[in-house]
């Protein structure tokens, strides 16, 4: 009796505890897919709650109770309170019959090491969470695949690439290449001198176009667009198209006169600034204003200073930014650990004339506000990290999921396999779900774009967007 109490005690469960913490733990059915997440950080509960509202069956361990508290009992998984790094602890969860477990705390040791556990107590596959980024060098997959570690997830390193993808091209809010740029997504501000404002899709994306139009962001709105839908100013349209007629959206959207990226101011010189140096391209000047004395000799041990400059101070400071050229500079990045002073300097940056803004916001009540201020692009780790693990629970051969923050929505790639659904019948027949629509495909390394009466053969990878559309309920169109 007494080994049942400290049981019921460590898992939350003791009457007195579940009172005062408004522990959640519902009955949970079988379901096809069980799912173990350790660290109730930002990552592991904005994961929980997506999976959980899935219905999949998600098991949320951290050792801390007011992080667990402060899940809402709305959502349908069980919370744990326990040190994830004790084997106990795992096999109470149902660790053997996990078919995966994902360790999101801050500590990269605790995930690894709680991941090698749950590889050799049963689960299928596991996801580490690290921040070094040495980790994620290809040749040492095998290595950590043979300890127990299935995948690493590096947050950082998701949000440098999208940084990257935005600063190409001034004049988009969002860049998404699909197989090395065969197919494109070029998320847009329409303005008022954009020319195809008002006019029916039906007559704007014909079958022969060179662009589709996939998804409008129209103010709290997302459009999964019909033919006789119309693109309004200040809405965000995204577009699918292949590279070489991108020039020609440039022109039809009223973005030429847009001067490209050439000089760029990033505010805070945390790991994802690190990471986006390392990855921005060489025609490109780039300057790091970081207030922290000790952290900037720290970058100069980082980074290539012969194409980066780091500068002591707050990007925030008016004068030091007209001092250090913020006249000459097309994009301004504001990656700090802070969401209310990310948006503020990008708004100091915009007022000064830069026309391209990034800022890192972690704070999903935040997002609503920065679009609302015409904050350029929005970067969110935890949702880009997210979105890059949901795609392992997919049976279905999927990759590249994309959450798109201004949208609301899920973009991904879908391999159709052979005698799946989508091969049986043209794209207007498959019924595919509302909210649902397939942009384009790629076929033999080329890019196509797709009209209702496409038909899909086996092994094209096949773009489709998704809004408030479980990407499980598309599984059985592709296998």
């Amino acid at each position: 009796m007494e080994q049942q109490e400290q049981s019921k005690a460590r898992f939350g469960y003791a009457e007195s505890r579940q009172k005062s913490t408004k522990l959640n733990r519902k009955s949970i059915n079988r379901k096809s897919v069980k799912i173990i997440i350790v660290g109730a950080y930002a990552i592991g509960t904005h994961l929980a709650k997506l999976l959980s509202r899935n219905d999949h069956d998600t098991v949320l361990i951290d050792s801390d109770i007011d992080r667990l508290s402060s899940i809402s009992a709305d959502y349908d998984l069980m919370t744990v309170q326990a040190s994830p790094s004790r084997i106990q602890t795992l096999k109470d969860a149902g660790v053997g019959n996990t078919d995966l477990f994902i360790a999101v705390t801050p500590d990269e040791n605790l995930n690894m090491n709680a991941c090698m556990l749950a590889k050799a107590l049963g689960a299928s596959r596991t996801v580490a969470k690290v921040d070094n980024n040495e980790y994620m060098d290809p040749k040492l997959k095998s290595f950590f695949e043979s300890v127990g570690v299935t995948s690493l997830i590096y947050p950082e390193k998701l949000a440098a690439v999208d940084i990257v993808n935005g600063l190409k091209m001034s004049w988009v809010r969002q860049r998404w290449d699909v197989h090395d740029g065969a197919l494109i997504m070029l998320g847009i501000k329409l303005r008022e001198n954009c020319e195809i404002l008002n006019q029916p899709l039906k007559d704007l994306c014909k079958p022969e176009s060179p662009y589709h139009i996939v998804a409008i962001k129209r103010e709290n709105e997302t459009i999964i667009p019909r033919g006789d839908d119309v693109l309004k100013l200040h809405d965000i349209a995204y577009f699918m198209t292949t590279r070489q007629y991108i020039p020609y959206i440039r022109s039809i959207v009223g973005k030429e006169r847009y001067a490209d990226v050439k000089n760029v101011m990033i505010m805070g010189g945390g790991a994802t600034a690190v990471r986006a140096t390392a990855l921005i391209p060489e025609y490109m000047k780039v300057k790091i204003f970081e207030a922290d004395e000790a952290r900037c000799d720290r970058l100069n041990e980082l980074i290539d200073t012969k194409r980066v400059m780091v500068i002591h101070g707050d990007g925030r400071d008016i004068g030091l930014l007209n001092e250090e050229g913020i006249k000459n500079t097309q994009a301004f990045v504001a990656l700090t650990g802070n969401a209310e002073t990310n948006i503020l300097a990008c708004l100091t940056a915009k007022r000064l004339g830069v026309r391209k803004t990034v800022a890192m916001v972690e704070n999903f009540d935040y997002v609503s506000m920065a679009e609302s201020l015409d904050i350029g692009t929005i970067i969110n780790k935890k949702a880009l990290a997210a979105s890059y693990i949901y795609q392992m629970m997919l049976d279905a051969d999927v990759h590249n999921i994309h959450f798109l923050m201004s949208a609301n929505a899920d973009v991904a790639e879908f391999t159709a396999e052979p005698d799946s659904k989508v091969t049986r019948k043209k794209v207007f027949e498959l019924g595919l779900p509302k909210g649902t629509t397939i942009g384009g495909l790629v076929r033999n390394g080329e890019g196509h774009l797709v009209s209702g009466g496409t038909q899909i053969e086996a092994g094209d990878s096949v773009v489709v967007f998704c809004h408030e559309v479980d990407m499980s309920r598309l599984e059985k169109f592709f296998r």
